[in-house]
């Protein structure tokens, strides 16, 4: 099997504010992966106030940006045969009543 990274975008920080019913969602949601055996990693939240980008030349700015639309809030590794499936799992996930949207990469194992 493979591996996927399936990344959360969110369109605004105030969208990070989840409610006890959306956490049991998105709870729901993994425990339905990890039923299948498709789950390789949790994930994590990833912080919006703590963050720093490190740029050519040793120039430091805060991150994430203010003037991109979406931040990544998140991410959850997945294991499946195809991007297809991995996708199928995306396209469950609550995030989407948020406004949010995933992005699925395939994670390639360097040699």
């Amino acid at each position: 099997m493979k591996e996927f990274v399936l990344i959360f975008r969110l369109n605004n920080q105030t969208e990070l504010k989840t409610t006890p019913e959306q956490i049991q969602e998105r709870m729901n949601w993994l425990a339905g992966i990890a039923a299948q055996n498709k789950l390789a990693d949790k994930g994590n939240t990833l912080s919006n106030e703590s963050a720093k980008t490190v740029h050519a030349d040793n120039v430091v700015t805060d991150g994430p940006y203010t003037e991109i639309k979406e931040f990544i809030s998140g991410y959850v590794i997945v294991k499946t045969e195809t991007i297809d499936e991995a996708v199928e799992l995306a396209k469950a996930n609550p995030i989407f009543k948020m406004g949010g949207n995933i992005e699925v990469r395939e994670i390639l194992q360097r040699k």
